[in-house]
């Protein structure tokens, strides 16, 4: 919300003070403007966290890359081995034997970093959801306080009920936020 709405809304607040029959909206109000508050706070802590995750993912990608990159280069020197024509077969079967080693451990560290990355890219997929829970009980939630406000301006007590009918599924649908697994 921004200080002009916040502004706008406290003014309305003064002027429902002074008529008594608008005391439960003011106070409807304040109650949402506070759930409001929470909700926006999970929402940006659960995309911080997802952002995070994602870093981390994106740098066990980048890990297993730079491995793939070593492993196919002693591959490519294993190939050339091979090929060429050596002038100590025992010192080159020694060092093909060390660098065919190296293929494998590389692979073998390959298959549990992929894992670990694919594990994490799970993880801000799940941030990902619970943060949109978030936001969306957090419109639900906004709109059930311009709603409710307009009771202030109108007196018609349609307005309130609408509100708190937005308000209570705007932290429905803020608390199935901590139900996403």
């Amino acid at each position: 919300m921004s200080h002009e709405e916040v502004h706008e809304m406290h003014e309305q607040a003064e002027h429902g003070a002074h008529d008594p029959s608008l005391l439960p909206v003011t106070f409807t109000m304040a109650v949402l403007a506070v759930v409001l508050a929470a909700t926006s706070l999970l929402g940006h802590r659960t995309h911080t966290e997802e952002l995070l995750l994602q870093n981390k993912a994106t740098d066990q990608w980048a890990y297993y890359q730079a491995k793939n990159i070593r492993r196919h280069t002693y591959e490519l020197f294993l190939d050339l081995l091979s090929v060429s024509a050596v002038k100590d077969t025992e010192q080159a079967n020694k060092v093909k034997e060390k660098y065919t080693k190296e293929v494998e451990r590389y692979r073998d560290e390959q298959n549990e970093i992929e894992s670990e990355a694919r594990t994490l890219e799970n993880e801000v997929y799940l941030e990902r959801r619970r943060a949109n829970r978030f936001d969306l009980g957090e419109v639900f939630l906004e709109a059930a306080i311009v709603i409710a406000s307009l009771t202030l301006l109108t007196k018609r007590r349609l307005f309130w009920q609408l509100g708190v009918l937005m308000g209570v599924t705007g932290l429905g649908v803020t608390l199935t936020g901590f139900l996403v697994h």
